[in-house]
């Protein structure tokens, strides 16, 4: 059964400072210079990528957690909307936190497993902590209100409707042979 995970909206009103005192962030620049080669690599066109319009945010934003993993995601495109899956195993939607800032969507969760046991020749206590926080960069064309996230058997599912202006737009070109 699936349950709902809250879509929660904040507003941005200042970037973070870059990391060095010269005011140049070495993280960004790494960043812009691996953007290139991807762009060049699977880019070479001038449309757009799917992976390009849902763009992960710079590696700076997320260094204030040590430790933070990424988890594996999925986009995918219809029709009507784009479709964002991570799989986000033994985890429960209490644990997920999805908001809304502007322009950029953030999947953030925590998961703490703790482990005790005691017997007459031992004691074993264990401690597991690990967090992640994921960031995309939305397109234009999405109707921000009706975003939608669900979670089911570890796998946390957003739905990102396209706003009736982006759904027309949208033409089938038909290839034709010479």
């Amino acid at each position: 059964m699936a349950q709902t995970v809250e879509v929660k909206r904040n507003e941005r009103t200042t970037a973070p400072a870059p990391l060095s005192g010269s005011g140049v962030d070495p993280w960004q620049s790494f960043r812009g210079e691996m953007q290139r080669f991807f762009d060049q690599f699977w880019n070479r066109g001038s449309f757009p990528s799917l992976r390009r319009m849902f763009d992960v945010e710079p590696l700076w934003q997320n260094l204030p957690s040590v430790g933070v993993a990424t988890p594996a995601v999925d986009v995918a495109e219809d029709d009507k909307a784009y479709h964002i899956t991570a799989e986000l195993p033994g985890m429960s939607e209490k644990n997920i936190d999805v908001n809304l800032s502007g322009d950029t969507l953030t999947i953030k969760g925590e998961k703490r497993d703790e482990k005790e046991e005691k017997a007459k020749n031992y004691y074993v206590s264990e401690r597991h902590y690990g967090s992640f926080q994921r960031s995309f960069t939305l397109p234009d064309g999405i109707d921000r209100d009706k975003i939608d996230a669900s979670f089911s058997a570890g796998v946390l599912t957003l739905t990102l409707p396209k706003t009736a202006q982006a759904v027309q737009q949208q033409k089938k070109i038909e290839v034709k042979a010479k």
